[in-house]
Parts: C-alpha cells; sequence; structure tokens
C-alpha cells in the first residue's frame, strides 16, 4: 500500500487537472495528482488532437476575460514546452440572420471591445470556400480564435509540474475522500491512502462518483469526432479554413482545418444524444455516428464529404445551464471542484489550473465566478 503527506491532491490529470497540478507545483506546493487512466488518454473528453479556443463567446460574455488570460498561459505554456501548442486561424460563429449564436457573439465582442467582422453569406464562402451556406445566414468572424493541441498540452504541462516536484500516478482511481479530525482531506485510491490539506477533483465525467449532489446534475453524454478526406484539400488546409460553429436546423456543427492527422474534423453537439454513467458509454464509433455527421457535411461542406479516415468517441459532461462549475465543496471548503464544463471547456484550462491553485492556496481568484458556484442548482431546485 502506497502512503503520503501532500498539499494538495488533484483527482483527475486531464485537461484541467494536468494545468492544476503545474501551477501548485510552480508554487512550492507538494503536489499528488491521481489519474484512473494513461496521462494523456482517450477514455475522458480531452482527445482527439485538438480543441478550439474563441475569443467571441457567445454563451455569455462573463467567459472573455477568462479567455483572455488563458491565451496568456497557453503562449506560456507552449514557450516553456518548447512546443507550439496554440494555433491562431480565425474563428466564426454562424447561423440564420438574427440568431442567438450571432447574438451572442456579438454581445461578447461589443461588451469587451473584441475586434470582429459581420459577413453575410455569400462573404463568408468568398473568403473561405470550403462552406456552402444558404443565403439569410450570417457569421461574426474573430481573428483570434483557433485551437489548442489539446493532449500534447496535457503531455507539457505534466511533465513540466514533474519536473517541478510533483508526483503524478497514473491508474490510481480516486475511491473516496473523508474529512480529517484536525482538517484536511484523506484520499484512499485501489492503491493506497494519502492525506493532504485541500483536495482538487477534476475528475470530468465521473465527478458524479465523487460529489453527491452532482450525480444527476452532472450528465455524461456520448460525443463521436469524425475526420473525413476532403474532396477538394485545398479549401480545408491549415490557413484556408477557420476554426468555426455553425448552428442550423440539423444542430450545433463545430469544424477544424486539417492538422496534425489526415482529414477535416467535424463534430455535432449533443450528437445522438446519449446519456449516461461514464464507464457506461461506449468508445465505439458507429455507422450512426458517422451519418450524422455526413448530414452537415453534404449540407454546408460538401467539399470534404469524403471517406471516413477516423471517428473518435469522447465524452461531454453537461449541466443543466451548461455553464460550468468551479467552486469548494459546501461545508468542506477543503474540496474544490472543477468539473463538467458542458463541452465547451478545454479551452479554458490554463486558466481554470490556475484558478484552481488559487483555491486550493486560499488564494482570492481575480475573476468574478458566480456564474459557475454550485449554490446555483439549489436555487433550481427551490
Amino acid at each position: 500500500m502506497m502512503h503520503g503527506t501532500f498539499d494538495v491532491i488533484v483527482a483527475g490529470v486531464g485537461g484541467m487537472g494536468a494545468q492544476t497540478c503545474l501551477r501548485l507545483a510552480e508554487r512550492g506546493q507538494r503536489v499528488l495528482g491521481l489519474e484512473r487512466f494513461d496521462i494523456p488518454h482517450a477514455m475522458g473528453s480531452s482527445h482527439g488532437v485538438n480543441r478550439i479556443i474563441r475569443l467571441a463567446y457567445f454563451e455569455h460574455p462573463s467567459y472573455v476575460p477568462l479567455l483572455r488570460r488563458a491565451y496568456e498561459l497557453w503562449r506560456q505554456l507552449e514557450q516553456r514546452a518548447g512546443e507550439q501548442l496554440l494555433y491562431i486561424t480565425g474563428s466564426m460563429d454562424i447561423g440564420p440572420s438574427g440568431s442567438a449564436v450571432l447574438s451572442g457573439s456579438l454581445a461578447s465582442c461589443r461588451e469587451h471591445d473584441l475586434p470582429h467582422e459581420v459577413l453575410n453569406a455569400a462573404e463568408i464562402v468568398r473568403r473561405y470556400p470550403g462552406y456552402r451556406l444558404p443565403n439569410g445566414y450570417e457569421a461574426v468572424y474573430q481573428g483570434d480564435g483557433g485551437f489548442v493541441a489539446s493532449e500534447r498540452a496535457i503531455v507539457a504541462a505534466v511533465g513540466l509540474a514533474m519536473n517541478e516536484g510533483a508526483v503524478i500516478r497514473a491508474r490510481e482511481p480516486l475511491l473516496d475522500y473523508a474529512p480529517l479530525p484536525g482538517g484536511g482531506v484523506r484520499v484512499r485510491t485501489a492503491k493506497g491512502t494519502y492525506e493532504a490539506g485541500r483536495l482538487v477533483l477534476s475528475s470530468g465525467a465521473w465527478i458524479g462518483e465523487h460529489v453527491a449532489a452532482l450525480a444527476t446534475t452532472a450528465v455524461p453524454e456520448r460525443q463521436v469526432l469524425g475526420w473525413f478526406q476532403p474532396r477538394q484539400p485545398e479549401h480545408f488546409r491549415l490557413g484556408a479554413f477557420p476554426v468555426s460553429n455553425l448552428k442550423c436546423d440539423l444542430g450545433h456543427f463545430y469544424q477544424f482545418p486539417v492538422w496534425h492527422v489526415p482529414g477535416f474534423k467535424i463534430g455535432l453537439y449533443h450528437h445522438l444524444q446519449e446519456t449516461g454513467t461514464a464507464d457506461a458509454l461506449s468508445r465505439e464509433p458507429t455507422a450512426a455516428d458517422e451519418a450524422i455527421l455526413r448530414e452537415g457535411l453534404a449540407r454546408f461542406f460538401p467539399g470534404a464529404n469524403g471517406d471516413l479516415l477516423a471517428a473518435r468517441a469522447c465524452l461531454f459532461t453537461n449541466t443543466p445551464d451548461e455553464h460550468f462549475i468551479i467552486d469548494t465543496l459546501p461545508g468542506f471548503p477543503e474540496v474544490v471542484v472543477a468539473s463538467p464544463c458542458s463541452g465547451h471547456g478545454y479551452k479554458f484550462a490554463s486558466v481554470v489550473g490556475e484558478i484552481l491553485a488559487d483555491l486550493a492556496t486560499g488564494r482570492t481568484p481575480p475573476f468574478d465566478l458566480t456564474l459557475f458556484s454550485l449554490a446555483r442548482f439549489a436555487k433550481t431546485a427551490n
């Protein structure tokens, strides 16, 4: 049996947890990172090569200050790691004129003075001929959007954290935790028992197993990403195509230029609306997964509607309002919770890691976190 005493234990060393381990180790904290799978792995929410990052945030203007800090920290991380992790392509939020995706994106741009353009369908297609859009569609274009190399960023953060003295252990899932009589937390895993002053729960789709109040509030959902061979590859290469979100009657598609692996990457939020426990949801893509992605390709990206080259399942973990949870547990302030992120959280991992390090060391984060409080669910229930 392994034993040990630490300042902070981080349960879940994925996108958020890896950054938290790094920030804590940089501050001289004795850190233990526990991951139930490998580092990195393909069972959770952070794999699939890359994740979109964008400043024009249609979900809520309150995210923009967090994003500005996230960009700074991603650039710092890639400089320290000696590897490019952040790629700027420009981003577009696309939908029918007057739709919520457009008004939300514009609200963020205007409130935070973000440079942007509003393009009609013809202007979009002239600039980016990979799109086919009907009349009446518009886009908010913002030049700072792009993507983060999601798995490589986890590797970089974990490597730097270990260089700073963090202890990282894979294939060691958290079983349970309890308060210590004099303050602090006792943590039990499949391999041992540990004690720490604070515990950070960043376990993604498994958060409901670790926080009883989230068992029905944090709902894992199966997603499938597809990479398709473009028939017109010149229209979908890096530099010729931006990252984008496209909302239509079929749902909410998101897209990336070809990068790192063959194929044009596309996904659909809420995909086939399959929910369940993290361990029960299938990670094996099916013909039905391909078919629903091809609907979007055929309608809006026909030049990319070629052979399927890869498909990968991942998990979203959604709250009812699809905003994050970043808080301490009521009645147990030694436990910090950072999950779920409702499918749009990875881009924030760098800044959320810094915030979690603040919460775990008694500092007050320099952001308004009201939008992400646990208390909002109790208010809804009442």
